[in-house]
């Protein structure tokens, strides 16, 4: 059908884009960590608490953080303009600033604040904070000229802005960097302009077309999504996209090479490759749609949209792609004529027939490769700052943030606030009070205990507790649960007590981790093998094939654990990489593993041996999956020039992770293990037995469909 009307395909895809591109709201983003959890954690609790007890009650969104340039102690000079350039920009009016207030230096007085307070964000969209901070930090620079003192700016509020910069100048490179990269790759393989634009043209109506989409559903669903979706998106789209155009090329070419006419040769590149192309893709889709099982409101959303946009990619690979090469022809490899002949000797055929003779051997290798870079992954630690991990060292808001600890204790930036509550909402008794902040002192880890602060109608008391470390650190995060165990204990009868604040939130982000790594990986692999039983009518060949996706997964980690934590002193990984690495891992690793396995099955029916069949798969379909594996690699590597810790590592994992799935996993380890297995591998069915077909759609074993 595409074919036979590549216009009408190609015209029906230009109307969807511009409809669904005009109709569609624009796609907010969050990096609010509270916002990911469930109402049912005590951390929310906690904060609702908070705003009916105490409403007049803030938290700076903003901090202005004073100190001598020459680093010495602030003098009483100092502090007396502090306080008066702090009065003198409140008496600005800025828009959005409600009232900013000095405090006292730090014991050390090397350090003074100002907290600012603002009107509360309406939403996503809403830039009256974000375009407070930009004022306040250029209103602040003339007030402090001719004195000693400068001031950097941090908070939730300039934390946001800092990262909408970082953002937008994360997109441009990587958007620049994966467009470079595939049409470079593309002109090596292909040596032709016109097959490395065809991603990039084709692929950018697709992003149009998914980014509308998912926009739509995210205001549809009230989905919130990550602040680094739409780099994220970029790769997935480019990267993705690219490889089943690659598939399908290197098919195309092929059958122009046995001698099929241009069009002909598109309906059996489709028909050939299509089921392997869709399975692949659907193993992708299932595996991104299980994050809606997960807890965080961070990957209930990510989930549908990478779902979105991989099954727009699919839809575009088997209609739109095969309609604009189907019009081109032959043309779609100018100027190269090398798509004519295949090469008479090939480097994929040697290690083919290699691996063929001695599967034991390369499994054994490949295995071995993996299990010791899997080792790595049991030092693996969790880091829950969101914030500022998606920010550059040197941003404004992360060095001010360095600056406020040389004066203050680590756990005074995000005290934790602890609420105890009469349940009849009648006033507390007050003698019981000291009492109770006496057992939240004695709990290990906790520094100071200050208040109770007592609400309105006294039916609620505030407890700020000051930790001992760094509120993001791991040491804090696990002193949360013996101090809950603490304050649930000691609240009196007819009371209850809840502890929040940002450090609360991220042991119950833990928590909810603990609580996906359970149910989420195991749906998802459960999934992709049905898929796999599915391709292939196997019962045994899934379980090898995930087993070995689930040692790809290990290494991947382990390398990246090794490389950030031990290399770079990283204090630990982002805790959402381990999630998110895994269904990238699994699911693109997958990818390979049934373009490899279905070329396997495809030489079997040849009549070929199990080691023939591996040996020959691995010559005709190694050269598309090393290629393909090298774009994708590339295209998740320019994350690391996005300048932030969160794409930074997930760029390197994923890539390490492609590059172990692609020349590893797929291209040695599952081909290997298929051949010592032998026909087992494809018990129940008989997919490795010759199929009953006309020979016109028979493929010679002879044609490459890699070279």
């Amino acid at each position: 059908m595409v074919v036979r009307h590549p216009w009408w395909v190609i015209l029906g895809w230009v109307i969807a884009a511009v409809a669904i591109v005009s109709l569609s709201p624009g796609l907010t983003s969050t990096t609010d960590e509270s916002s990911f959890l469930p109402t049912h954690y005590e951390s929310i609790q906690a904060a609702n608490v908070q705003s009916k007890a105490f409403p007049q009650a803030f938290t700076p969104a903003a901090i202005m953080v004073f100190e001598r340039q020459d680093g010495s102690a602030l003098s009483d000079q100092d502090a007396a303009k502090v306080t008066q350039v702090a009065k003198s920009l409140s008496d600005e009016k800025i828009a959005g600033v409600q009232q900013i207030v000095a405090t006292p230096p730090s014991t050390n007085k090397l350090v003074q604040t100002a907290a600012v307070a603002m009107a509360d964000s309406t939403g996503p969209t809403d830039k009256t904070q974000t375009n407070a901070v930009t004022t306040l930090r250029d209103d602040v620079k003339p007030l402090l000229s001719g004195t000693n003192l400068k001031v950097g700016i941090t908070g939730s509020a300039a934390q946001q802005l800092d990262s909408q910069k970082s953002g937008n100048k994360a997109e441009a490179i990587v958007g620049i960097a994966t467009i470079g990269l595939i049409i470079v790759l593309l002109l090596v393989i292909f040596r032709s302009p016109v097959v490395a634009l065809l991603p990039v043209i084709t692929i950018g109506v697709v992003s149009q077309v998914a980014n509308g989409l998912i926009a739509i559903c995210s205001k549809a669903f009230n989905l919130k999504a990550d602040s680094s979706i739409n780099e994220i998106l970029i790769v997935v789209l480019f990267g993705i996209g690219t490889d089943y155009i690659l598939f399908l090329m290197f098919r195309y070419r092929e059958r122009l090479r046995a001698g099929e006419d241009a069009k002909q040769a598109m309906v059996s590149a489709v028909t050939r490759v299509g089921e392997a192309i869709a399975s692949a893709a659907g193993a992708v889709i299932i595996a991104f749609l299980a994050l809606t099982l997960s807890s965080l409101g961070l990957f209930k959303s990510m989930g549908p949209s990478l779902a979105i946009a991989v099954a727009v990619t699919l839809l575009a690979g088997l209609t739109l792609i095969p309609a604009v090469v189907s019009l081109l022809g032959t043309k779609v490899f100018w100027p190269s004529k090398a798509w004519r002949s295949a090469p008479t000797s090939s480097r994929a055929a040697a290690v083919g027939r290699a691996l063929g003779r001695r599967p034991g051997l390369f499994a054994g290798g490949a295995g071995l490769v993996m299990v010791l870079l899997a080792i790595g992954a049991l030092g693996f630690k969790a880091n829950f700052d969101l914030g500022s991990s998606s920010l550059p060292k040197n941003a404004e808001s992360t060095v001010a943030l360095a600056d406020l600890q040389r004066g203050f204790p680590a756990g005074s930036t995000e005290p934790t606030s602890v609420f105890l509550q009469e349940k009849a909402g009648t006033p507390l008794d007050k003698s019981t009070l000291a009492a109770f902040a006496t057992k939240l002192e004695a709990v290990h880890g906790v520094g100071q205990v200050t208040g109770p602060q007592l609400s309105k109608d006294g039916s609620v008391a505030n407890y700020s507790v000051i930790l001992s470390s760094d509120p993001s650190s791991s040491t804090a995060i696990h002193t949360i649960a013996p101090l809950r165990t603490a304050a649930h204990a000691a609240a009196p009868p007819g009371t209850t007590a809840l502890v929040g604040g940002l450090t609360a939130v991220f042991a119950d982000i833990q928590h909810a981790m603990d609580h996906d790594y359970l149910i989420v990986f195991p749906v998802a692999a459960v999934l992709i093998m049905i898929i796999l039983g599915l391709l292939l009518r196997s019962l045994v060949a899934p379980w090898y094939l995930m087993a070995s996706v689930g040692l790809g997964f290990a290494a991947t980690l382990g390398a990246t654990v090794l490389l950030f934590q031990n290399v770079h002193g990283d204090p630990g990984l982002l805790f959402i990489l381990p999630v998110f690495m895994y269904l990238f891992v699994v699911a693109l690793g997958t990818d390979y593993n049934i373009l490899m396995i279905a070329r396997l099955r495809e030489e079997a029916r040849e009549g070929h041996s199990p080691r023939e069949a591996a040996a020959l798969a691995l010559r005709h379909a190694g050269p598309t999956i090393a290629a393909a594996g090298v774009i994708l690699a590339g295209t998740f590597a320019s994350l690391l020039l996005a300048g932030n810790d969160i794409l930074s590592e997930m760029g390197f994992a994923v890539s390490f992770g492609i590059v172990i799935a692609a020349f590893v996993m797929a291209m040695f380890f599952t081909p290997a293990i298929t051949a010592l297995i032998g026909h087992r591998a494809w018990w129940p069915g008989h997919q490795d037995r010759a199929a009953h077909q006309p020979d016109a759609a028979r493929e010679p074993v002879q044609a490459s469909a890699g070279r």
